[in-house]
């Protein structure tokens, strides 16, 4: 046995309890379904089966089968050979090929079309791959597959969106990862994880986290799971201006959501929230998520001003933290600025300290 489960070390100790029977999988080569909310921490499991394996040298490949259409996800799979399409200038290898005698990891497997399905099939039962472009296979290789899904697979067999025989040559082993909401006794270990991965970073002041808040983010019911609490870790050391964290600095559905502050009226989600939500929680830059649609008149000038000031907001007027809060390189900040200024949309920043 190989690490003895180290990839689980300060994750979360519902996992941690799947360490006996991770490590009794990682001895065979057994193909694995996991199955959990978007963000519950599969790919967590994922990586501690392959870090407990024979294959823990080779590479551990991670594809996101629902980031791809069809024909780009088949290239990113099988590789491709000069010319066989628009844009493929030379020959590239797959990942299935890059994770040979390793393992490849496919996320969100239940969103691959019928066709690549069977293409995926194929490769199960023979190990054989055909890049895009080629005729006949290019050669066999040796990798361990393991599946994940935010989806009931058997829904989509039912629906006829799945085929059955490559679910059933998925689900060797099924492990579920349970939402972050029935776990709460991971938030503190989470929450201690993600400060140590983002203080110290850039010279930010926040040092640690109060009890009380902790205790706050305790009993959030976390509805984006664990890939919500590390943003908002990460937002609170970005924006913070203390060296410890406390519950007023929480965000407003967290601290309301426990009693704590003011009660405000329901309101109508707005396109700014739908855009906020898209930039901060989603990880879009402003310049693929905003941008375009503004340019192309599907949103407003009042709209990106609403969605700067609600920036601004979580900033305290800071205009920087806004620009690293909407996932922009610090080479864009000035960019970002002209942009606000040239389309009056920039917005008084003082206000919001």
């Amino acid at each position: 046995m190989r690490n003895n489960g180290s990839e689980l070390t300060g994750v979360s100790p519902a996992i941690i309890e799947l360490r006996e029977e991770i490590e009794r999988v990682a001895r065979s080569d057994a193909k694995v379904l996991i199955s959990g909310e978007s963000g519950a921490g599969k790919e967590v499991v994922a990586r501690a089966i392959h870090a407990a394996s024979r294959r823990s040298a080779k590479p551990f490949v991670a594809v996101n089968c629902a980031g791809l259409p069809e024909t780009l996800l088949e290239s990113e799979l099988f590789g491709h050979v000069r010319g066989s399409f628009t844009g493929a200038y030379r020959d590239k290898a797959g990942k299935l090929e890059l994770a040979d005698d390793g393992t490849v990891f496919l996320d969100e497997v239940g969103e691959m079309t019928l066709r690549m399905q069977g293409m995926l099939l194929r490769f199960l039962e023979t190990g054989e791959l055909q890049k895009v472009g080629t005729e006949r296979s290019q050669g066999v290789v040796d990798v361990r597959v393991i599946a994940a899904t935010n989806r009931r697979i058997e829904d989509l067999i039912t629906q006829g969106l799945f085929r059955d025989d490559l679910y059933y040559r998925l689900n060797v082993v099924h492990f579920t990862v349970p939402p972050l909401r029935e776990r709460k006794g991971d938030v503190p270990l989470l929450v201690e994880s993600a400060l140590k991965q983002f203080v110290g970073v850039n010279g930010y002041r926040v040092k640690d986290i109060e009890p009380e808040a902790v205790a706050a983010l305790s009993d959030y019911s976390w509805p984006g799971n664990v890939r919500e609490l590390q943003n908002v870790i990460e937002r609170l050391v970005v924006t913070g201006r203390h060296e410890i964290i406390k519950v007023d600095d929480l965000p407003t559905d967290i601290r309301v959501g426990r009693g704590i502050g003011k009660v405000r009226k329901e309101r109508r989600r707005t396109v700014a929230d739908d855009l906020y939500k898209r930039v901060v929680e989603g990880r879009e830059s402003f310049w693929t998520a905003v941008y375009p649609l503004y340019m192309n008149r599907e949103i407003t000038k009042a709209h990106v001003r609403d969605l700067v000031g609600k920036g601004l907001e979580e900033a305290r007027g800071n205009y920087k933290i806004v620009a690293r809060l909407f996932n922009m390189d610090a080479s864009e900040y000035k960019k970002f600025l002209n942009f606000l200024r040239k389309h009056e949309c920039q917005v008084p920043f003082r206000e919001y300290r």
